[in-house]
């Protein structure tokens, strides 16, 4: 297990600086380094990099927050509550929006619920903070107050009425009942107060005359609805909890003078006491709690955390991962910073006894900013540049086109088995066109994919905007030398090979800089089914996709590429291609080689199955759908592959006289066995011998003598005596 160190403030500062890991803080889970890197202001203050700094030279870009919800919404009712009147609302369909608009740099951070006081937890936001590498930098508790909005002109009498959330509908049921005003659920509280005042849309015998809307007096400023009365739910201990997150953490910038907070998420080994010890690593150096929660996670999830915490972990990781029915994430949050000694401590004792760790963030308590959003926000403020109240709320970005506009133009250079795999995918939404040697016409046209013969590459490249090589690695270097490098200007070209470093220096040599390049390893692939010999579909859904940015001018472009493996649910992990052939080459060469070792003979099939058959007919499925060039290339560019070949075919041979030795220890204690057997039975026919000599002596003396052989003996002892 790799280890864990003891930070102080100064060498943290300097990683942050200079490495950021993922959500810029110690990461203990991953062990994976982000390529957000950071950059220092002038001021000192950090800012990530590609992002304008927070002070200096030139107008600095508006500071974009994403929340879920239309504008009106609680969220940004909260956010402006917190950030003020001057940064830049940008409301998203659905939480991963939210996510989805700040890992791929449209909005500097996303703004979401995680609790409410009568509500309780929002598990999603939980979910995806596992699924997207964004780090907590501030929280913030909103009291919710409902108002009573309806259009200019109409009186309380009149309303009968009432649309909004289902919740908000059901926080004011004793006001609503008061005045005998029906409740009508739909979406949103902020888009029923948009519906009543565009009044179209309306549920049935609805009107814009007899209804009126539940939501925020920030909806009703919004929309221009009149309040008739605020406060109008009956609990008035009605808060949500806001989270604040960014691309890069701000540990750096608390200190023990600010009261901080962090927030952590692991799971724990299926076995007596586990949570018990758990919870002992903090409680033994008292570090108080304000949260803990226990919530199951989805399968495909913990796939891909196992993924990580053996990407860190290794071995120790893979020995004591159980596989029960349900398995449980635990989200505690502490109340004192990650860098201090004791949560040092505590998190190091914590990764020891737990099977995944991750840092979600450590921030300042009771909605306090500091770091690049404090500063940000106290320029806003100071500046003279206001914006205007379009520009400060907006309910669109630039990638909200239509699907038309969005479609990508993608080539595959080799369509051989995971070139078809990937094409399956990528025709549902874009337009895909291959090159192959072979006439690939038909298989082509069977899923709406344009082919190319190889003479005809100069129209095959003409209008595209991604170029994937999906070839042998052994054929890599050759095919991407007989590419025609004018055609590839202003072009993403994506390799999709298994090992990536040589791939990636093939590129850099051959492609110039105004060639984008894109390295990756889509941890998945085609496999047979037992009844046909072609490739069975295969859900994406909580698959690794490792990649790395190697060269990127047209962000938005390789950006929309990935979000392809996003959208179906892949895990992305941003490495290098030199982190991830060290992590992961010898063990894809050694699982392909276990899988081309096995076959039907050696793997029949059984009506009754065990997990550990049915983890290798998979292994065999998944081998013998890829060429033996794939396998081949996996061998001649790792430079360990021989010293594998050479332990494997060391392990079977010492197997070979483990057996051997079993085999001849239990012949030969059989063998003693029945030897001793033999002995036994010989030396019990002498001493009958001896018995039956001893009485036939006995009978002859008694014939002699006429008295018994008992008698003489008895006179014999008294003349003795």
């Amino acid at each position: 297990m790799r280890p864990i160190v003891f930070i102080s403030l100064a060498s943290l500062l300097w990683k942050v600086t200079n490495a950021a890991l993922p959500g810029g803080a110690l990461n203990l889970g991953t062990g994976i380094v982000s390529s957000t890197s950071t950059v220092s202001s002038s001021d000192g203050s950090l800012t990530a990099k590609g992002t304008d700094p927070i002070s200096g030279g030139g107008p600095r870009k508006p500071v974009r927050i994403a929340y879920q919800g239309e504008p009106g919404a609680y969220s940004e009712c909260s956010l402006r509550e917190l950030l003020g009147p001057h940064v830049t609302s940008v409301g998203r369909p659905n939480f991963e929006a939210c996510y989805r608009a700040v890992a791929s740099r449209e909005c500097d951070y996303a703004f979401v619920p995680v609790e409410n006081s009568l509500g309780g937890s929002i598990h999603e936001n939980y979910d995806l903070m596992l699924r997207y590498d964004l780090s907590v930098v501030a929280e913030h508790e909103f009291r919710v107050h409902h108002c009573l909005l309806v259009k200019p002109g109409v009186k309380k009498s009149a309303i009968k009425y009432a649309v909004s959330h289902p919740q908000a509908l059901a926080q004011c049921d004793n006001y609503l009942r008061s005045l005998g005003i029906t409740p009508v659920p739909m979406y949103d509280t902020a888009g029923s107060a948009k519906i009543l005042s565009e009044g179209v849309g309306l549920p049935d015998k609805c009107t814009p005359e007899n209804t009126a809307a539940i939501a925020s007096d920030l909806a009703g400023k919004t929309y221009r609805l009149n309040c008739l009365e605020k406060g109008i739910e009956d609990d008035d201990v009605n808060f949500t909890r806001f989270l604040l997150l960014s691309r890069t953490g701000i540990v750096q910038h608390l200190n023990p003078k600010i009261p901080s907070k962090t927030s952590i998420v692991f799971t724990l080994p299926d076995s007596a006491g586990a949570l018990y010890k758990a919870l002992a690593c903090f409680a033994l150096r008292d570090i108080d709690f304000s949260k803990i929660e226990s919530r199951p996670t989805a399968a495909s999830l913990l796939n891909y955390l196992k993924f990580r915490s053996q990407q860190a972990h290794g071995r120790k990781a893979r020995q004591r991962s159980g596989s029960p029915r349900f398995r449980y994430c635990f989200y505690l949050d502490f109340l004192a910073s990650e860098v201090d000694e004791i949560s040092q401590n505590a998190l190091h004792h914590l990764n020891e006894q737990s099977d995944y760790l991750r840092i979600l963030g450590s921030y300042p308590q009771k909605s306090r900013l500091v770091g690049p959003i404090a500063a940000a926000v106290e320029e806003l403020k100071n500046s003279n540049n206001q914006l205007s109240s379009e520009e400060v709320s907006l309910s669109t970005l630039p990638s909200d086109e239509d699907d038309e506009k969005k479609k990508l133009n993608i080539g595959i250079i080799g369509y051989g088995v995971f070139g078809e795999f990937l094409s399956k995918q990528l025709v549902k939404k874009h337009k895909v066109s291959c090159i192959d040697p072979f006439d690939k016409s038909k298989e082509a046209e069977e899923i709406g994919v344009d082919y190319y013969p190889m003479f005809d590459m100069m129209s095959f490249l003409s209008d595209l905007d991604v170029v994937i090589i999906a070839v042998p690695m052994i054929e890599f270097e050759d095919v991407v030398s007989k590419l025609p490098v004018d055609k590839l200007r202003g072009k993403l070209v994506v390799e999709v090979c298994p090992l990536n470093s040589h791939p990636k220096s093939v590129m850099l040599q051959n492609f110039g800089p105004d060639v984008d390049i894109l390295c990756s390893n889509p941890m998945f692939g085609p496999s047979l089914s037992d009844n046909n010999e072609s490739p069975s579909p295969v859900s994406w859904d909580g698959l690794p996709m490792i990649y790395e940015k190697v060269r990127i001018a047209d962000m938005r472009r390789c950006d929309k590429f990935l979000s392809i493996f996003e959208r179906e649910r892949c895990q992305m992990v941003e490495m290098t291609a030199e982190q991830h052939d060290a992590s992961t080459s010898d063990a894809e060469f050694v699982t392909h080689l276990t899988g081309r070792l096995l076959d039907r003979q050696l793997l029949p099939p059984t009506p009754v199955m065990s997990k550990e058959y049915a983890a290798l007919c998979d292994v065999a499925d998944m081998t013998a759908a890829d060429s033996f060039d794939l396998f081949y290339g996996m061998f001649k560019y790792n430079s360990r592959a021989k010293d594998l070949l050479k332990k494997m075919r060391e392990n079977i041979a010492k197997v070979e006289r483990q057996l051997a030795a079993k085999e001849a220890y239990l012949a030969a204690s059989a063998e003693m066995k029945n030897n001793d057997r033999k002995q036994l039975i010989e030396e019990c026919k002498i001493l009958l011998r001896e018995v039956a000599s001893s009485s036939n002596i006995a009978a002859k003396v008694e014939e002699k003598d006429g008295k018994p052989a008992e008698s003489k003996i008895t006179e014999t002892s008294q003349k003795e005596s």
